[in-house]
């Protein structure tokens, strides 16, 4: 079967949050939301459970639970059992969740920078010390320093990571994820995974989970991970964690603290869809947003000059340095006179001013149409 990733999706007056925020004459290409339609079986299953015509409040039943467990020993050969998943509207709540509920008063948090921005405010709604841990680029990769990681991780509550890596798309190595988590226990620190665009990887790479590692490391993990990346629901508001120590789950669920509710019966029935009807289109996928990830890195190599980019190994996110460009200010110069809008870098870290993230999950048309876009606006500074 094939499948039509070049079809252009008109999203204007829809209420979509990405092209809502900028004026009609920007490109949007800021938030990790792809302008290519959901699979087609996923808005098949939506289609059918909405003729049932009654949407109430919803329980993740075995379907769905069955399909995520098969999922996830057939990619990562990870054995999870139905009652170890526990269902929420977000990641993010996930890991606020989970810091509300183990890390006490006082301890810090560990994280690694440049970082999604609400992982990076997430202890200061706790009230808790944060400590960042900045990526070493060797050679063109992102490494971990792992004594920093082991001076950071001293004393700390939890680690919490991201893998794949947003923003700069690194898919975490078996040995540098491995290190990871046994400086956590020997830290005694809790391992919080999220794993959101665990599908996304390129260049035959094959995302590992954390909790996979080992049975030690899987009873102090918990992963957050969700259909709403890879096949573009994230609107659905569905994640799940999986928690496969009894009583770190129990006492997760109860964090909830009657903030975070159950999720809906078209986010449930979504990602039934997704994890056992949509392995073709998710292939098919990978392929495209990797030939997208190549034609980009080509384009700011030989049409962007001043602007460096490092290939990135997953998600569809693009983490650009415009240091050599002079700019104040990369992310207000590129909407201003090219009109485009991008995520800036000082979202993601303090020391990240001269970095924008680009989204390139969306038709080539749309890819070059924003190149176009930030190359005349570098001509005609």
């Amino acid at each position: 079967m094939s499948f039509d990733f070049d079809k252009i999706h008109p999203r204007l007056g829809t209420g979509s949050t990405k092209w809502n925020r900028y004026p009609a004459d920007v490109l949007p290409m800021w938030i990790a939301d792809m302008d290519i339609a959901a699979p087609p079986a996923v808005l098949q299953a939506l289609h059918a459970r909405l003729d049932q015509q009654i949407l109430g409040y919803s329980v993740a039943g075995p379907e769905v639970r069955d399909a995520i467990v098969a999922d996830l020993w057939a990619k990562y050969a990870w054995r999870v059992l139905p009652e170890e998943l526990l269902f929420l509207p977000g990641v993010e709540p996930g890991f606020n969740m989970a810091l509300h509920a183990f890390v006490a008063p006082g301890q810090p948090v560990v994280l690694q920078t440049p970082n999604y921005r609400p992982i990076r405010l997430a202890p200061g709604h706790w009230n808790l010390p944060r400590i960042e841990v900045p990526f070493q680029l060797v050679d063109g990769d992102y490494v971990t320093p792992m004594s920093t990681m082991n001076e950071a991780l001293n004393g700390a509550g939890a680690l919490l990571l991201s893998n794949p890596h947003n923003p700069i798309g690194k898919v975490f190595p078996r040995e540098e994820l491995l290190a990871l988590a046994n400086a956590c226990l020997e830290q005694g620190a809790l391992i919080i995974s999220d794993e959101i665009h665990a599908e996304l990887c390129f260049d035959g790479r094959r995302h590992i989970p954390t909790a996979s590692l080992g049975p030690e490391i899987a009873q102090r993990t918990i992963t957050l991970m969700s259909a709403s990346k890879a096949y573009n629901v994230a609107g659905l508001k569905t994640c799940f964690a999986v928690i496969q120590n009894a009583e770190i789950r129990e006492r997760f669920n109860n964090a909830r603290c009657g903030m975070v509710d159950s999720v809906s019966p078209l986010g449930l029935e979504a990602t039934r869809a997704a994890y056992s009807q949509c392995g073709e289109w998710l292939e098919a996928l990978k392929h495209y947003l990797q030939a997208n990830r190549d034609y980009l890195l080509d384009a700011v190599n030989t049409r962007l000059p001043g602007v460096v980019m490092h290939a990135p190994q997953g998600t569809f996110l693009a983490w650009l340095d415009c240091t050599a460009l002079g700019l104040e200010d990369p992310q207000q110069f590129f909407l201003d006179r090219a009109k485009v809008g991008l995520s800036a870098g000082i979202e993601f870290g303090d020391d990240s001013q001269q970095f924008v993230r680009l989204n390139f999950g969306c038709p080539r048309a749309i890819l070059e149409e924003g190149l176009q876009r930030l190359e005349r606006s570098l001509q005609n500074r």
